[in-house]
């Protein structure tokens, strides 16, 4: 009965339309059509993506000789739970950590990119005879690269390890926050023939509140919430858990104002910071890729022959500026931050397709009755003509690269790896120590002033209006007492001095005239601070009674301040340093003491660590570096306190017993993995086993006759025999029955079969 009410309540909120049978039967429909094209793309060695496409057109009303979906609202809805689950997997990759590390050159590329775009886009659309306002839109579609088709070429193409494609998705996030401003910006002229600044300020204003309240609560609360349930925390849990953080936080940024999409890509970048990202994204890598193809098998469903037919020239056209414009403005985006010349063109190379907010920023031009009708499906087309030839480029990339090193003039080959010795010189004593001292004001400032905001806001909002009905003559006063005793910790927080005594007299060695800006920086604070709760007050009261009270209650803030709350605050920052640090301090086991002297921690071994393959007996971890395994753990099997007799894989993450020293000695060399941006990319490269027959091109060679390393290119591990796993000498000769297990480009090492 509880089933039959639920879809009853859900067919009458759709207009009595939906059925259940429906929805089965389309996805059925097209999962089917997927796993023939795509099991035929893979014989072709063709990107799956383009298989998608090709699945979503057959299964479209525009292909008349297979049946088609019944509803395209199911596919529609289908394919945004898809663009949910890659944008989340997506920031389980990439975590505000790293987004800030890659933040100044994925800012400047972003607006390089948008804005070079957003010229071209106009000038064509002038070419073609659009007007004023659809060629400002059209500028628009044709800027924002799509985050969950490059997400998918690269995943096919194993490209997400290089360090262009970290850099790309910067790019691209920050692209999609310049989008939710771009919006306002368009909808303000479409309307009133002028930009408003008033709703762009609030609109930039909004966004980056709501993202630093989302990052500074996702950050204190989960990573300490999800470890002190580690031991509940199986495979089942932990996805339902993973899921519902996603899909919730997807909602409330909805609510908020935002995209399903940014919501998604925000939980996912808190998550990435906590040592269970590896766990989270292995559990719902086949939901992303389940929903993932009906978000790509949605977009070649908008395939329609008979307007590729119609303007096929205008299509082709703009096709062109997309390819051309992204691969001229993402290249020279990325050289004017200081990339190298071979991570410039393959960023530049991989932006080469517009997607999801092309048609976002199309339906908003609709909605606004200033788009003319043939421009929504000729950009439909144009997006599916640039999702479809993404993969080739991004292939071309490197031969692209050769070629221009190979002409490119003697004067400019400092592209090819500038800045090396800049970025390695050294800085004074002095600038390093403003930098850090700049670095930790900012961000105290700015952080404590959003989550006094934020409570300010909350407070007027949500408490008032209950104390005020509870309490008809008090519920201000309690409003004013309840809201300041939840802000004085933060006031005292922002009020607290940024700088160390230790670097103070650092300073006051290299600058007799240091304490001129210390004390602006102070003074700056103190007056944030006393706003904020004149602010209050005033919204709660008068002005007059705020500025009486607030400046009453800022000095007796002030002078409560005492050693106590000065060591609570620490502990409550460096707490939140050490969620954000999670993952690096489990890896280095930083704050993970098992005795004073003795740290415990995990470190993931790398297809070039110096003793994969061998035994734990003779790897030398303990005569050479002093350390001890405590565990290995191999996908979801956990080798606990491992004999003599185990061996190492990569891949494998070793716990590892050790002093600080011995450590970070090791660190590099466990980890150790070829990131060189020079070499040529393989596709297929991973550890493989591979039986020997009779016919095998190797038997009656050794290891060093064979030209294993040389000619194919590869690593042998070990033998295997039976059930045993042995390290060759330079003078066994393989034999038929053999079991090599090698890592290398599997496409190769099967002919050794």
């Amino acid at each position: 009965m509880t089933l039959n009410l639920i879809l009853a309540n859900v067919a009458a909120a759709s207009g009595g339309s939906f059925s259940v049978e429906g929805l089965i039967s389309d996805l059925a429909f097209i999962l089917i059509l997927g796993a023939v094209t795509t099991l035929l793309f893979k014989w072709l060695k063709q990107p799956v993506v383009l298989g998608y496409i090709v699945a979503g057109f057959l299964a479209s009303p525009n292909f008349t000789y297979l049946p088609s979906v019944t509803t395209e609202a199911n596919i529609d809805f289908w394919a945004q739970l898809g663009i949910v689950v890659l944008l989340f997997s997506l920031g389980l990759e990439f975590s505000f950590k790293k987004l800030l590390s890659a933040g100044g050159s994925a800012v400047v590329t972003a607006l390089f990119i948008v804005c070079g775009m957003m010229a071209a886009g106009f000038a064509a659309g002038h070419t073609l005879g659009f007007s004023n306002i659809n060629s400002l839109f059209l500028g628009g579609m044709l800027s924002m690269s799509s985050t969950t088709i490059i997400i998918k070429a690269f995943t096919d193409l194993n490209l997400r390890h290089r360090k262009f494609a970290s850099l790309v998705f910067a790019v691209l996030i920050v692209e999609d926050l310049f989008a939710v401003l771009m919006m306002v910006i368009l909808s303000s002229i479409a309307v009133n023939n002028s930009v408003e600044g008033g709703e762009m300020l609030y609109s930039v204003s909004k966004l980056a509140f709501f993202l630093i309240i989302w990052f500074v609560v996702g950050v204190f609360v989960l990573p300490s919430l999800l470890n002190s349930q580690r031991r509940f925390l199986n495979s089942e849990t932990l996805l339902i858990i993973s899921m519902g953080l996603c899909l919730g936080m997807a909602v409330f940024s909805v609510a908020c104002g935002f995209s399903l999409a940014l919501g998604a890509f925000v939980m996912g970048s808190i998550l990435a910071g906590t040592s269970f990202a590896e766990r989270i994204e292995k559990l719902t890598m086949p939901v992303k890729d389940l929903f993932g193809s009906v978000f790509f098998i949605s977009v070649g469903m908008m395939v329609n022959p008979s307007i590729i037919a119609d303007y096929w020239l205008p299509i082709l056209i703009l096709s062109g500026v997309v390819i051309a414009g992204m691969i001229f403005f993402g290249t020279f985006g990325m050289l004017l931050t200081g990339q190298t010349l071979r991570v410039a063109i393959e960023s530049g190379f991989s932006l080469t397709q517009i997607g999801e907010f092309a048609f976002i920023i199309a339906s908003l031009g609709m909605s606004l009755g200033v788009l003319e009708p043939q421009i929504y499906p000729i950009v439909v087309a144009v997006s599916v003509v640039t999702t479809f030839t993404t993969p080739y480029f991004i292939r071309m990339a490197d031969p692209a690269y050769r070629w221009v090193e190979s002409h490119l003039p003697s004067r400019l080959h400092f592209l090819i790896d500038r800045y090396s010795s800049t970025a390695t010189a050294e800085q004074s004593v002095a600038s390093e120590l403003w930098r850090s001292l700049l670095k930790r004001y900012l961000w105290r400032v700015v952080l404590y002033s959003i989550v006094l905001i934020a409570l300010c806001v909350i407070s007027l909002n949500f408490i008032l209006p209950i104390l005020t009905d509870l309490f008809p003559s008090w519920g201000r006063f309690f409003t004013l007492i309840v809201s300041l005793a939840v802000m004085a910790p933060f006031l005292m927080a922002l009020t607290y001095p940024a700088s160390k005594q230790t670097e103070r007299n650092r300073l006051r060695e290299c600058n007799a005239r240091f304490d001129v800006p210390l004390i602006i920086m102070t003074v700056v604070r103190l007056l944030i601070s006393m706003c904020i709760i004149i602010y209050l007050i005033s919204s709660l009261y008068s002005m007059a009674v705020g500025w009486t009270l607030g400046v009453a209650f800022f000095f007796i803030l002030i002078m409560s301040f005492s050693r106590n709350i000065k060591k609570r605050l620490t502990r409550i920052e460096t707490r939140f340093m050490d969620n954000l640090n999670e993952r690096e301090l489990r890896r280095s086991g930083a704050k993970n003491a098992l005795v004073p002297t003795m740290h415990l921690a995990y470190m993931t071994v790398g297809y070039d660590c110096p003793f994969v393959g061998e035994q734990l007996k003779n790897s030398g971890l303990r005569s050479r570096y002093g350390v001890s395994v405590s565990s290995i753990q191999r996908g979801n099997n956990t080798i606990m306190v491992p004999g003599a007799d185990a061996r190492i894989f990569p891949g494998d993450i070793l716990g590892i017993i050790g002093s600080d020293e011995e450590i970070q000695t090791l660190l590099p060399v466990v980890e150790a993995s070829d990131d060189n941006d020079n070499a040529t990319p393989n596709d297929d490269i991973r550890l493989t086993s591979i039986r020997l027959t009779d016919t095998s091109s190797i038997i009656g060679e050794t290891l060093v006759s064979s030209g294993l390393r040389d000619k194919y290119e590869s690593l042998l591990v070990a033998v295997q025999i039976g059930d045993d796993y042995i390290q060759p000498t330079p003078g066994r000769k393989f034999q038929p029955g053999d079991v090599l297990w090698l890592v290398g480009d599997v496409r190769r090492l099967a002919t050794l079969s």
